[in-house]
């Protein structure tokens, strides 16, 4: 009695160890996977989607209605990114010529690559509803291919004048080659010349300044911020009156609120010089200007002459003092101290 294994015995000493397939050498689909190993093809069921016209039937072709099944080898061919892409190959028993046809993912469609072409009957418009015959394709689609003919010929015809005209001119200008080569040449030695100027204004500047740093080149933004700053004036009495300037402003020093009256101004402006003076005094560092030299013999002799008994009668006599204010005069007693030397 042959059990449901339909014959593929198994002894008891390797029961549960194999199958009765693995055991015979069979495969489990048995002669439907016969090529399985070789060319990798299945033979399954296949039934036709569409008409297909049989292209090695003679002498006229042999129409192959839809439905009709075959026994077709099925086998991976390609992908369309990771859906596969099947072939299924069947034989057509009238002319025994093999026809071939593949999954088309991208437009969820079978089409025939080989023995056969697929019967034109025409697809329904979605618009109008109506049936067109022949093309297998919208009216619209039929236009706008034509359309597209008509400009690519139109683009084709623009692109050739376009050559021809380029052509023309590059022939004209280097009719003499040698007159062309030299008005190139002249233009980059002028360019060349230019970028030496420059590198060695650069390395000059570097030079001068005694700069460790690599100095870019010049641009518009930089002109225009260069020309935005201002100096000032840079005369002695300038540099004077900004070493006298107060670090902090001063309720005193401000300015008259009536900016129109010129008295006032002139008044404000001759009582921040006469503070100004009276600084210089009583500091010995903003008694002179920088620029100017006085040598320390007549320092001496000018703070001697003023040492015996002019405590007594203040120091309004004093040449520093001599035509300041009285108000002032106290605040000379601090200019400078006169130590003994040794040969005293």
């Amino acid at each position: 009695m042959q059990g449901f294994n339909m014959g593929r015995y198994v002894p008891p000493d390797v029961e549960g160890t194999t199958s009765g397939n693995a055991l015979h050498k069979k495969h489990p689909l048995g002669a439907r996977a016969r090529h399985l190993k070789t060319t990798g093809a299945l033979i399954v069921r296949f039934e036709m989607p569409f008409a297909v016209w049989c292209t090695t039937c003679t002498p006229h072709e042999t129409l192959i209605g839809q439905g009709v099944r075959f026994n077709a080898e099925k086998k991976k061919v390609g992908h369309y990114y990771s859906t596969p892409v099947y072939s299924f190959r069947m034989k057509h028993a009238a002319c025994g010529g093999w026809i071939e046809i593949r999954t088309d993912p991208q437009n969820t469609e079978y089409v025939v690559v080989e023995g056969g072409r697929r019967r034109d009957v025409g697809m329904m418009d979605s618009v109008g509803g109506e049936i067109v015959v022949g093309t297998g394709q919208s009216k619209a689609d039929a236009f706008a291919r034509l359309e597209g003919k008509v400009d690519d010929k139109r683009q084709a015809d623009e692109a050739r004048d376009r050559i021809w005209e380029l052509q023309s001119r590059q022939m004209r200008d280097w009719e003499d080659p040698y007159e062309q080569s030299r008005r190139l040449r002249r233009s980059f030695r002028e360019v060349r010349k230019g970028l030496e100027r420059k590198e060695a204004e650069t390395q000059t500047l570097k030079d001068k300044l005694s700069l460790g740093i690599e100095v870019l080149e010049e641009s518009e933004a930089d002109r225009v911020r260069a020309r935005m700053v201002e100096f000032g004036d840079a005369r002695s009495g300038d540099r004077r009156a900004m070493r006298l300037k107060p670090l902090f402003a001063d309720a005193h020093s401000a300015p008259p609120a009536r900016v129109g009256d010129a008295a006032e101004q002139r008044k404000a402006v001759l009582r921040s010089e006469l503070r100004g003076n009276t600084r210089a005094v009583v500091d010995p560092f903003l008694s002179s200007d920088a620029s100017e030299w006085r040598p320390e013999s007549k320092r001496r002799k000018v703070v001697a002459e003023s040492r015996p008994g002019e405590e007594a009668r203040g120091s309004s006599a004093t040449p520093e003092n001599h035509g300041k204010p009285v108000g002032t005069a106290p605040l000379a007693s601090a200019a400078l101290v006169d130590y003994a030397s040794d040969s005293d």
